[in-house]
């Protein structure tokens, strides 16, 4: 193909993508179309695209910009195809399959022309892959690779990226906890936008136009100040390495390589399954035992299991609701489940008018981290040293790292990593993941689990498990099945419960956003389960990647499987969780578990939130962290003759660093921290069991400029 050609292909097949973009590619039932694909017949439902159709017949083509769940906005041109008595050709990906169509996929002018096009997305794309943390699972360096395609221009000759006209456009962007944005590896394909408006969220959007075009957060705010729920969809969707999660698995490694401290992992209930997608395994596959072993190569000295503490989650959320039902506790009905962090940012956020009905809870991460720094398990561990152990979680979900952050939480977790993460971990020690043998069991304690926590990993799975619990306390005979709160789909599923009421399980932030637009659900509904991801956790941000339209329905199947064939299937009957009741915590919503397990909230911005952050600085002695948060000439009055007041950042310091009682923390000791009271205000319970009031005063820029304590 000459070179006059190439642009004009690009320039045609753009037009004719305006064309057919018209044509509905809903499909009718039962009604189907038969067509060629190079030179092989093939059957497809109308309304099928040809990219189905090639799919199907065995054919491949190339996608950047292509993901069944949204839309095909065909902005890459590598799907261009080739139909017999077209002028031009066709982006396959949005292109309606018609009756008779002769389709060619692979002839020289159209190779010609995707090699052309990656040579001009290399131009303005860094030669990075050697660090590259998605390198090997990049969509663009695997078609490079494949393709043999070489790259023309030297560095010097390379565009940068961004608009010259606008430097504010940032790069490169790592303040989320959560997520890293880096631009210049940007492609343009417009997933990560698309992901984010599905969301309902909108904290990305394209700006620009022609070379200078990149996603960019609203007004170039660092992704930390934005209204970013830290969800992952866009990492989730990303071709490239452009948007990752924020990536803690090299510090994990270092950690087990050193062998100086004793290390627990985590599981959660939907890692189990989507593991085996990582390893070339049937999606749905359930490989519990493979990635125990997995976890024992790589080092670990416990393996645990997240669904324990699901257990233990329902056993506290459950009686929590019933004590706002009976108005024994503080909160308003109707209760939201608080598992999802994505959820619990989004209403800190955007609706903390919400945060009454926020169950406080803590998740079962972050239950399982308490009870791993301070309860059995570490009273164990410290009869063989007096060091901390360090701490990992295994999430499907970004959001989880913002989480093990937050005040209250911080210290607890040392590192959360996704699933892609630990598939990262696994295949840098060549571990043979796909041949181990499916046989592994976690250790004990916080190893044992009931067919309820397992379905935590799915929509509607908390507020299933929590009804088994409730209506066994309340003596209600009803399903251990509620196959009306399950699915994968976007939306409101409702279920009523004889003798309790009416409840929801959304899935998707959308879906909730769309539910509160008006106050109707305030009326109808007892509880409320919100997964921020669609789907729940087994369409987290954290998940492997995948263009398989019905993934997130392969993986359900394998997470209520799991439930199905459980001995146990009710979470109070976990034999576990019972004797940490009798042993350590005494019962739900004891003293023990309200300090351990629950946890508060607070509007972000607000003054409450600011002396949240900073009382927790002030708990694990970060005294760099509390000063921070602090106008250089901030006033922090203690009211105490041993501290009295500090004034100004340095001062401030000094008193947390050299005057309060150090703490030299040791394994199984508690670490008392500052509660807040009360759903709203400053008031406070100090580590001491002492209630204190806060008078705390910003600046237009959000930093405390005084603080004064006065005790109660």
């Amino acid at each position: 193909m000459n070179r006059i050609r190439i642009p004009a292909i690009k320039s045609a097949a753009i037009q004719m993508t305006k064309v057919i973009a018209q044509q509905a590619p809903a499909a009718i039932a039962n009604a189907l179309v038969n067509l060629r694909v190079d030179g092989r017949s093939v059957q497809v439902d109308k309304g099928a695209t040809l990219l189905d159709a090639i799919n199907k017949s065995g054919s491949h083509v190339p996608t950047l910009c292509y993901h069944p769940e949204f839309e095909p906005r065909a902005v890459c041109r590598m799907c261009l195809v080739d139909v017999k008595g077209s002028q031009k050709p066709l982006p396959a990906c949005r292109t309606i399959a018609q009756e008779g169509q002769d389709i060619t996929t692979n002839s020289e002018e159209l190779k010609s022309f995707r090699r052309r096009d990656l040579q001009f997305l290399l131009n303005r794309h860094p030669n990075d892959c050697i660090r590259c943390e998605v390198a090997g699972q990049c969509k663009l360096q695997s078609l490079v690779q494949e393709e043999q395609v070489q790259d023309m221009w030297p560095a010097s000759a390379k565009k940068v990226r961004g608009s010259p006209e606008h430097p504010e456009h940032l790069l490169h962007d790592h303040t989320s906890p959560s997520i890293f944005r880096d631009m210049d590896k940007c492609i343009e394909c417009g997933l990560c936008v698309e992901a984010c408006a599905a969301q309902k969220i909108n904290a990305i959007g394209f700006a620009e136009r022609g070379s200078g075009m990149m996603p960019i957060t609203a007004f170039d705010k660092p992704l930390a100040e934005t209204g970013c729920i830290s969800c992952g969809q866009c990492t989730l969707r990303c071709p490239v390495g452009a948007l990752i999660e924020r990536p803690d698995w090299h510090r994990v490694l270092e950690v087990l390589d050193d062998r100086k401290r004793k290390t627990i992992v985590q599981t959660a209930p939907a890692t189990r399954v989507a593991i085996s997608e990582e390893f070339g395994l049937e999606p749905g596959t359930i490989s519990t035992g493979r990635m125990i072993n997995a976890l024992r190569q790589l080092g670990f000295d416990y393996v645990t299991d997240t669904n324990f503490s699901a257990d233990l989650t329902i056993m506290e959320e459950a009686n929590e609701l019933l004590q706002r039902v009976q108005g024994k506790r503080e909160g308003a009905l109707p209760l939201f489940t608080s598992c999802c962090p994505g959820w619990i940012n989004y209403v800190e956020i955007h609706r903390p008018d919400l945060i009454p009905h926020l169950s406080t809870t803590k998740s079962p991460q972050q239950m399982h981290g308490a009870m791993a720094r301070n309860g059995p398990l570490a009273k164990l561990i410290a009869e063989e040293t007096e060091e901390e152990p360090f701490i990992v979680s295994i999430m499907p979900c970004t959001a989880k790292k913002d989480e093990a952050v937050r005040p209250g939480n911080r210290g607890d977790i040392d590192a959360v990593i996704t699933t892609r993460e630990l598939a990262k971990m696994i295949r840098h020690r060549n571990i043979p993941f796909a041949s181990l043998s499916n046989d592994g069991k976690y250790d004990s304690p916080m190893g044992d689990s009931s067919g309820a926590a397992a379905i935590f990993g799915a929509s509607g799975g908390v507020l299933e498990a929590a009804l088994r619990t409730a209506a066994d306390a309340l003596g209600l005979d009803g399903p251990i099945e509620h196959e009306g709160i399950r699915g994968v789909e976007r939306g409101v599923k409702v279920a009523t419960i004889e003798g309790l009421g009416s409840v929801a399980a959304v899935s998707s932030i959308g879906s909730a956003i769309d539910l509160l637009s008006n106050d109707e659900w305030k009326k109808k509904f007892l509880m409320i389960e919100v997964m921020t991801c669609p789907g729940g956790c087994l369409g987290g941000g954290g998940e492997p990647k995948s263009d398989d339209k019905d993934i997130l329905k392969k993986r359900m199947k394998g997470i209520y499987n799991i439930d199905s064939s459980s001995t146990i299937r009710k979470s109070h009957e976990n034999k576990e969780v019972q004797q940490l009741y009798d042993n350590f915590l005494g019962s739900p919503l004891s003293e023990t578990s309200e300090r351990l397990l629950h946890t508060t909230y607070a509007a972000r911005g607000s003054p409450r939130e600011k002396l949240s952050q900073f009382l927790g600085a002030v708990d694990v002695r970060d005294h760099e962290g509390a000063a921070s948060l602090c106008t250089e000439d901030c006033i922090w009055d203690t009211n105490t003759p041993a501290f009295g007041a500090a004034c100004g950042q340095e001062s401030i310091k000094c008193l947390i660093k050299d005057k309060l009682p150090k703490k030299d923390k040791k394994c199984g000791q508690e670490i008392k921290r500052h509660r807040l009271m009360h759903v709203d205000g400053t008031d406070v319970l100090g580590p001491d069991d002492t209630l204190h009031h806060f008078d705390i005063a910003l600046d237009d820029a959000g930093l405390i400029k005084s603080l004064t304590r006065t005790s109660l």
